[in-house]
């Protein structure tokens, strides 16, 4: 018998380890996806394609690729819609997708793909404030948790500022020969990541806007996901009220007919891509990465997303990288390790302290609903 269990712990570990890989190459992978999407949605605007159809179309698709999975898959488990369940996915709807995307697009237009990566480091940190302000995080400052936690907000906080307020000089500029060969391999959609002609703080300002709604969102959704657990319901009806609220904003700010027509092959590209891997493909991933790794590991991925696009945007856009823009991203990325190093030693906190309390593990329920983790399980949806 001893030899049976014995062996059966081995497989058990065998059979962990191709699944943690995969875990990691999935997360690496969505990375890659979504920096991509920084740099394909920047390519698009510099082709002149419209801050307000982009993302119609775009939510467009995912709710056409979410839909049918959402109806089939979550059949059991969806609870009956009522008026006041569709009145708060609107209202999210407004917050998550609406106010999310348009400021994300306001503020790359005016910016630069690195650094509207950078900024979004901080939505975890930002998250954790405003659920402390709403009391649903506790925060401990006589636990080393708790200080760590309110360390890595004021990292933030500042990295963000720095981005916003401090260019500074040129660190690093492509070499003539890289910018010339992205100039001929796609001159339509060639511009300096540097966004001349734009405003920059303005730009930044818009792009606090977009992690600040993103924040909020993952915050106000965590009650709402409580009453209606089928999140792919609830994310495809999100998506049809953000097609609604951006179509009505479409009917006063774009009236050029022109403007909905896709003008060429790159544009069908962007937003195919943005639809369907940076919103539908992006979304399936993450959950399941959530489900086997959990919320922290998900998260701790995100600085390699900002690596990647600064390596990306600058091959194929040609982007110079500032001083102000390096140093407030390593004060986000220490802010956001910060964070989730805090949340992390609370679970562990939590997990050693409730079977001597109460002889049964009753506290991570409760941490669990009062915590990021919670909101941080439909982070992904962000792009949808």
């Amino acid at each position: 018998m001893a030899d049976s269990g014995g062996s059966s712990a081995v497989v058990k570990r065998m059979c962990s380890i191709p699944e943690k890989f995969q875990l990691h190459l999935s997360m690496l992978a969505l990375q890659f996806g979504y920096a991509g999407f920084h740099v394909v949605s920047r390519a698009a605007l510099n082709m002149g394609i419209s801050k307000i159809v982009f993302p119609v179309y775009r939510n467009i698709l995912a709710l056409f690729l979410l839909l049918p999975f959402a109806y089939f898959l979550e059949k059991k488990e969806r609870p009956p819609l009522s008026w006041n369940l569709l009145l708060q996915f609107f209202l999210l709807a407004i917050v998550g997708i609406t106010a999310n995307q348009g400021f994300y697009l306001l503020g790359l237009d005016n910016t630069s793909p690195t650094f509207a990566s950078a900024i979004q480091n901080s939505v975890p940190a930002i998250t954790f404030l405003m659920a402390a302000l709403l009391r649903i995080e506790k925060v401990r400052l006589d636990r080393k948790d708790g200080i760590s936690k309110v360390a890595g907000t004021i990292f933030c906080v500042v990295g963000a500022s720095v981005i916003t307020l401090y260019k500074g000089p040129t660190i690093y500029s492509p070499a003539p020969h890289l910018r010339r060969a992205a100039e001929v391999a796609a001159p339509a959609v060639m511009a300096l990541g540097d966004a001349n002609g734009k405003n920059w703080t303005l730009g930044c300002i818009f792009l606090i806007g977009h992690c600040l709604s993103w924040s909020g969102w993952l915050v106000l959704q965590a009650p709402v996901l409580k009453k209606y657990p089928a999140r792919l319901s609830f994310t495809s009806c999100q998506c049809f009220f953000g097609v609604i609220q951006f179509l009505v904003i479409a009917a006063f700010v774009e009236r050029d007919p022109q403007a909905w027509l896709v003008h060429s092959g790159a544009e069908l590209f962007s937003v195919f891509y943005a639809g369907v891997v940076a919103s539908g493909i992006a979304f399936a991933v993450q959950i399941w990465c959530i489900d086997r790794g959990g919320p922290v590991f998900v998260a701790v991925y995100q600085p390699v997303q900002t690596l990647v696009v600064a390596i990306m945007a600058s091959v194929a856009l040609g982007e110079e990288f500032y001083l102000g823009g390096i140093i407030g991203a390593a004060l986000i990325i220490t802010g956001l390790y910060f964070v989730l190093w805090g949340k992390n030693e609370e679970r562990k906190w939590a997990a050693i302290q409730s079977p001597a309390d109460h002889g049964i593990n009753r506290t991570a329920p409760q941490i669990k609903s009062s915590s990021i983790a919670q909101p941080l399980l439909s982070q992904s949806t962000e792009n949808l």
